[in-house]
Parts: C-alpha cells; structure tokens; sequence
C-alpha cells in the first residue's frame, strides 16, 4: 500500500509575518518550504553581513526558531539576544551560530541545513539566493535610498525596489519547491522589504509567475509608514505587478475584524491604518477576496492570528489537492 505524499506549501517572505505563520502551519500534515528574504541591512545580521561577508543570519534565524521541534528551554536559547558593554551587544546567539556554521562549512546553505538538523526544524528553509543582495529603492523624486533598514524612513514614496547585484540567483532546491507546490504563500510582511526583495531574485520570480500551484497573497493588516502609507489592498497587489509584470496572485486573504478605536489610536501615532479592503478593485483585477476575522489583538502589536489564517490555508491547500487528485 502507497503512502500518499503530504501536500506542498511553500511561504515566500521574511520580516516578523513569516514566522508568525509558520508556526501555525507546524503541526499540520504539510510539507513546508520557507523562503526567506536575505536582503536585511540593519542590526545583528547586518553587523555579521559586514564584517563576516556572509548573507544576513537574522531573518533565516526566526524562520528555524519557529519551525524547530526542541524543548523550549533550547529555542530560547537560540533566539538569545545578549545585552553587554562589549562586541557582542545586539547579537542573538542564533545569528552567531549560522555564521560560526557557515565559516565551518563554507557555505550559508549548509550551515542552514546543518541548523535544521540541530533544531529538528520541521520543513525546509532555503533563503531565497546564496549570497547577500542589497535592496534599495528609487523613490518618486527620482533619488535612491541603499539598503533595506534606510528605506522605510527615507521620508518620501517609493517608485520601485530593485536588487543589487541584479543577477543574484535561487537555489536549485527553491526552483525545485516553487515547481513541485500545490500552494504558494506571499506574506503577512512588509511589502517593499519583506516580500518583493524574494520575488525580484529574477529567476525565482519567473518560477513563480509560471508555477501551476495557487498563489495566496496574506494583505497586511496594517499599512506602514514609509513603505505603504495610505495604501489600500488593491494598492498592495499592483505594487506587486508592477514589479514582476505579470499578474499572477490567484486569492488574497483579507481581515474583516474590527480593529478597536484605541489600538487605531496607538498605530496612528506611527502614521498607520487598518488597509482598506476595496473589495470591487480587488474583484476587477481577477482575485479571489476571502475575509475572515483573522486579526489577534491580544498585547500591543497588531499580528494575524497565526492559528485562524493556518486553518484556513490548510482548508485551501486540501482543496487544491483533492482538486487534482480528481482531475
């Protein structure tokens, strides 16, 4: 008797979203492949990306962290951000492992790969190329901001995004994962410096806009400023287009939650706003809306409730498989 193979998912993003996602997804019966933005510039990552000339560990970190399957105690450990007077203030001892691991075997791949051994990381995480890329944006004035932490408080509206070196390349394994999904995740993440900064890595962008597997696009709940300030979900969609220059996201996944008077509050003062669902733009354009109540808004930030939007891509995944099972 043949063992059916667990339906594939791949999630493209980095920042803060992805990890809140994946951890949902974790206990599911899916084969996960997180591919995570090596574009960051700031903090403990770009401190390592300098001086160590390696991709930046920092985003790849959380991404193992949340997949991993250790006692908590070892997790902590790993996300352990020291707090000295000396060189190592800042540092998360995760991000000093991968570029300890990847001076040890030469390759940020493999000491990504050796990680997952080590943290029993359930899935694959594969950054989106193997070399640092530095993103940077032309914004409407026609100037150019450099590196992805200075981009979003540059004071003006960003044109567009672009990747240099321009020929940064994917793995062989992303092309692979992209080809072989049955559903292809964007987001939750910052538009500009989360999600676009993996899709204009050009071939695997190319795989995409190609890939047969549904394409769900996680809107933010929030817009942001310097990077989406007064944008509406529609807006966040053509920024994407206009990028890849084709149109090729088949759902977006929309809060319809009520966010409170007084967290609206709390967020206007950093110039944010709950992203306008513009239902009839977002129809006119091809996609297909689902809404659902999937803010969480317990504490002070704003996140998706990682459990609800997990439940409803797996609902979405399941589909999408039966659909070719029965074709």
């Amino acid at each position: 008797m043949s063992v059916q193979p667990q339906p594939r998912i791949v999630i493209i993003g980095g920042g803060t979203g992805l990890p809140v996602l994946l951890r949902g997804l974790k206990p599911y019966p899916v084969d996960i492949t997180a591919i995570v933005t090596v574009a960051d510039d700031g903090g403990s990552s770009g401190r390592l990306r300098d001086e160590m000339q390696i991709p930046p560990p920092g985003d790849i970190r959380n991404v193992l962290a949340a997949l991993s399957d250790v006692e908590p105690l070892i997790e902590e450990m790993f996300q352990h951000r020291f707090k000295t007077a000396n060189e190592l203030s800042g540092h998360s001892l995760g991000n000093l492992i991968l570029a300890a691991m990847t001076s040890i075997t030469g390759n940020f791949v493999h000491a990504i790969q050796e990680m997952s051994k080590v943290l029993n990381v359930r899935g694959k995480v594969l950054p989106a190329a193997n070399q640092s890329v530095v993103l940077n944006a032309e914004m409407e004035d026609g100037t150019i901001v450099s590196g992805e932490s200075k981009i979003p408080y540059s004071g003006k509206r960003i044109k567009r995004v672009f990747l240099k070196p321009g020929n940064a390349s994917p793995l062989p394994e992303t092309i692979q994962a992209i080809r072989q999904a049955d559903l292809i995740i964007f987001g939750p993440g910052s538009l500009y410096t989360s999600i676009l900064p993996n899709l204009l890595v050009r071939k695997l962008g190319e795989e995409v806009c190609r890939a047969n597997a549904r394409k769900v696009y996680i809107c933010n709940l929030m817009t942001q400023a310097g990077e989406t300030h007064d944008f509406t979900a529609s807006d966040h969609v053509k920024a994407i287009y206009d990028h890849m220059n084709c149109a090729f996201i088949d759902t977006i996944l929309l809060n319809n939650e009520v966010i409170p008077p007084d967290v609206q509050d709390r967020y206007s003062e950093e110039l944010a706003q709950p992203v306008h669902a513009d239902v009839n733009m977002l129809l006119k354009m091809g996609l297909e809306v689902v809404q659902d109540e999937i803010a969480d808004l317990d504490g002070n930030v704003i996140r998706h409730d990682t459990k609800k939007v997990a439940e409803i891509l797996f609902s979405m995944l399941i589909n999408e498989t039966n659909k070719r099972f029965n074709a």
